[in-house]
């Protein structure tokens, strides 16, 4: 089950759940009474930590236009994952002195209403949450963006591949390898002996040199794979 199908572990409690490309239950809401996972939920999760990576990119790579960077973001309020994701982000970039711009969307058919509202803010780079909104509305993001000259970054290598300029992140396909390895276990042994609820274990530096080009930006020789076309 995937982030956006999660929700049925709380009801299904006699067949084990094996969970992908979403976040720790605790993040979810999903831990009981004592702070436990439910006890028939495995496959692999991630916690936020690799966000604050990611976001970092952006202010190695992205000179501002005025006194201080500005980054925008848009967050889906119905999904907890990204809503963590924004109130991290935000204090983030309270410390390093960025002025994030964001805005909810919790619908991808009003991306392209919401994109450019955000784009009238001069920001300075676009960073895409990975949530379900983002990754169903992404290739109007990053027409919108791109139009207006505004790298998009993320967290996620998959948006790299389809035009993101950067990413420190997991990749979906092996991240859905690691949960269905799991679940294969399961299914040859019959038991779930052994098998845990796992963090996320790849996650790399990507770019995607078609767009870091476009926006004059630089990642050669700086331990970034590159990916896409």
């Amino acid at each position: 089950t995937t982030l956006s199908t999660l929700a049925p572990v709380q009801r299904i409690t006699d067949i084990p759940v094996f969970q992908t490309v979403t976040a720790m239950p605790d993040i979810l809401g999903l831990q009981g009474a004592g702070n436990k996972r439910p006890a028939n939920l495995f496959g692999t999760g991630e916690n936020l930590n690799y966000i604050d990576t990611s976001f970092a990119i952006i202010t190695e790579t992205v000179k501002p236009k005025g006194d201080r960077l500005v980054v925008g973001m848009v967050y889906n309020q119905s999904e907890p994952q990204s809503v963590d994701a924004y109130e991290r982000l935000n204090d983030l970039a309270a410390k390093l002195n960025i002025r994030l711009e964001a805005l909810p969307l919790n619908s991808s058919a009003d991306a392209q209403l919401v994109i450019r509202s955000l784009l009238t803010h001069d920001i300075d780079a676009f960073f895409a949450n990975p949530d379900n909104t983002v990754f169903a509305a992404f290739e109007t993001i990053l027409k919108n963006c791109n139009d207006n000259g505004v790298p998009v970054f993320t967290s996620e290598s998959g948006l790299v591949v389809r035009g993101a300029v950067a990413a420190y992140g997991a990749d979906i396909y092996q991240w859905g390898y690691q949960s269905g390895a799991q679940a294969a276990t399961y299914l040859k042994n019959g038991s779930i002996d052994g098998l845990q609820l796992e963090m996320v274990k790849i996650r790399k530096r990507v770019f995607n040199a078609r767009a870091a080009a476009a926006h004059g930006l630089t990642f050669s020789n700086t331990g970034f794979e590159e990916v896409g076309n």
